[in-house]
């Protein structure tokens, strides 16, 4: 099977490189500025970097569409006419429904569409990373084809028959929760310090938060972008996270413990209960990852975040353990912590406690309030412009412990899921 790749950004060439050590002959193209460069990276690994995605298009048996979300439809739109007769069609993107969308308008009809998703951004090679596979019109050939290509590569295979399944799934495990860090980075760009050098975000939660949070901000703007504003079911459960955050600091600010405690508790309950097979965070390697020099200072945390989102579930009826077939790492890692706060009945005491009555961290908590409106409100309107340049204002504020936080968060969560 000849494999041709259009787009060979990050995830691209990935993707080429381990076809291509797997023994499959594979073409591919990009932007004419970049021609040179990708032959260079490629070329040592015999993969041939063509004109165009019409002459990509022409000769490969599986066309891989590995290009932006919101490009989708124009590059499909111009090479899609190209596709060899009968060839297999996929998309890279995070968001299904749009590029499915996009692959009925444009692509030939004897086209077979296959798509698929892997969990994991390009810092990760695809061996032993979860990989979401999607029939949608295909025969039993082309589609054993996938799965043997993809085994081929050691990518960890999960079969979804439906890309809407798929949609819902990523809108909790990706969107809401890139959602969640990213406005964590602007609370603390707003507040004008380093969480790293500052009490109240020094222990093992608040070690996997911030570097998480660095992780995320780490890569590109329009990845999260799409995430966010592509996917029709991300709105709804982002906005939804908005209202719980907000309702929650409601209660906080006026010291209404009963309803606080209540509601929590029964989040807790919902989404924590005991048939759930654990995650099981191990607090010393938590504790192990850290930016900060000042951990004997620990203050606490109300953690309103990780609140947020456990009842942010619950109103949604949504069981994030039903979602790990979808998960990403920073998804299994916020729902690790959040599976340490609400399962630690010492902890999640002190969290509520933090919350209701400590007023040294309610001017962070104010910031944390008024980020996630913020974010709700860019992705409320579709305003793809906006998150974008919101985005990369909080990257430029950490721009200095970027790369070093991706590295610890790599090892971090490498040292986690080995656990």
């Amino acid at each position: 099977m000849n494999i041709g790749i259009i787009g060979l950004g990050d995830m691209g060439r990935l993707y080429a490189k381990a076809f291509a050590e797997a023994g499959y002959k594979v073409c591919g193209c990009d932007l004419p500025a970049n021609r040179d460069r990708l032959e260079e990276e490629l070329t040592p690994y015999d993969i041939k970097v063509m004109d165009s995605g019409k002459d990509v298009s022409r000769i490969s048996d599986l066309i891989i569409y590995s290009v932006e979300a919101d490009r989708m439809a124009h590059v499909v739109g111009e090479f899609g006419s190209s596709t060899k007769y009968g060839a297999i069609v996929a998309g890279q993107t995070s968001v299904k429904t749009p590029e499915i969308t996009t692959f009925e308008k444009y692509l030939p009809a004897d086209a077979q569409i296959i798509t698929f998703h892997g969990m994991h951004g390009p810092g990760f090679k695809p061996k032993g990373q979860k990989l979401i596979l999607i029939r949608h019109r295909a025969d039993d050939a082309a589609y054993q084809r996938m799965l043997d290509l993809f085994t081929a590569i050691g990518s960890d295979i999960v079969e979804l028959g439906d890309y809407h399944e798929h949609d819902k799934m990523v809108a909790d495990t990706q969107a809401v929760t890139h959602v969640g860090f990213e406005s964590m980075g602007t609370a603390w760009k707003e507040a004008g310090f380093f969480p790293w050098e500052n009490a109240s975000y020094v222990g093992g939660i608040d070690n996997v938060k911030i570097l998480t949070t660095l992780r995320i901000f780490s890569y590109k703007a329009h990845v999260y972008a799409g995430l966010a504003i592509l996917n029709p079911y991300a709105r709804q459960q982002v906005k939804r996270y908005a209202t719980s955050e907000s309702e929650l600091f409601k209660l906080m600010i006026k010291e209404e413990e009963e309803a606080f405690r209540a509601r929590l508790y029964r989040a807790r309950d919902f989404v924590f209960h005991e048939s759930r097979k654990p995650i099981m965070l191990n607090d010393s390697v938590m504790k192990e990852f850290s930016l900060s020099d000042n951990a004997h200072l620990r203050k606490p945390n109300s953690h309103l975040s990780i609140l947020s989102m456990v009842d942010a579930w619950y109103h949604l009826g949504v069981n994030p353990y039903d979602n790990l077939i979808c998960q990403t790492p920073p998804f299994r890692l916020r729902l690790g912590i959040a599976e340490y706060l609400f399962k630690n009945e010492e902890l999640l005491e002190e969290s509520i406690e933090t919350a209701l009555y400590d007023k040294t961290i309610r001017g962070d908590d104010l910031e944390f309030h008024s980020a996630v409106r913020e974010w709700s409100s860019i992705i409320g309107y579709g305003d793809m412009q906006g998150y974008k340049k919101h985005f990369n204002d909080v990257q430029a504020f950490f721009d200095g412990r970027l790369e070093e936080g991706n590295k610890q968060s790599a090892e971090l969560i490498r040292r986690l899921m080995s656990e």
